[in-house]
């Protein structure tokens, strides 16, 4: 990808900022389609909007239009497909971004994250845990599996939430307060896990 008119050093930048986002973006957006290709095919397509429209914007924008252009794929999909159920969300290994936000606490994410560092005792609750909060992520509307993904996983800002789907930042606390109440009701005894 070698939009026009943009400088080495431009490109260079958005060159790592694609490969930094591309992963978790993967795994996000596997998680709000359930299937492999597609969600590869929107990755990528955004990932091509994104150097073709906005390349030229300022580095600093770009997580919050790439993410609202992927978000926008993600909703047509659904639109076309019909809504599919989250399917292998936690097979293999979720990797956490390197780069951790300040203002993150632990998320049910985090909570299901890397079994090699747990005791078999651990792992199988972490198994059992992962298991039960994808079955109560598929209950959520689609506006509140992206939110709760994009603040829980991508671990976003409310601010940078809001951006990424073009919504208000009083929205996404909204969706996101009623994600977190129906993840709480259907997790039970888990329920201390997700924030």
């Amino acid at each position: 990808m070698k939009p026009h008119g943009l400088n080495d050093e431009t490109r260079r930048q958005l060159d790592r900022f694609l490969q930094h986002q591309q992963t978790q973006a993967y795994q996000m957006t596997y998680a709000l389609t359930g299937n492999r290709d597609d969600a590869l095919e929107l990755v990528q397509d955004a990932m091509l909007q994104l150097v073709r429209k906005y390349a030229h914007k300022p580095e600093t924008d770009w997580p919050a239009l790439f993410h609202r252009i992927l978000q926008n794929r993600i909703r047509d999909f659904h639109r076309k497909q019909g809504f599919r159920k989250l399917l292998g969300l936690f097979n293999g290994q979720i990797h956490r971004s390197e780069q951790e936000h300040s203002d993150a606490g632990a998320t049910a994410i985090e909570q299901a994250s890397d079994p090699r560092q747990a005791q078999p005792d651990q792992q199988l609750q972490q198994s059992h845990f992962r298991e039960n909060l994808l079955q109560a992520l598929q209950t959520l509307p689609l506006r509140q599996q992206q939110i709760f993904l994009l603040r829980g996983w991508q671990q976003f800002s409310t601010t940078e939430t809001a951006a990424a789907l073009g919504i208000s930042s009083g929205s996404v606390k909204t969706h996101y307060s009623r994600a977190l109440e129906k993840l709480r009701t259907q997790l039970g005894e888990h329920h201390e896990n997700v924030e």
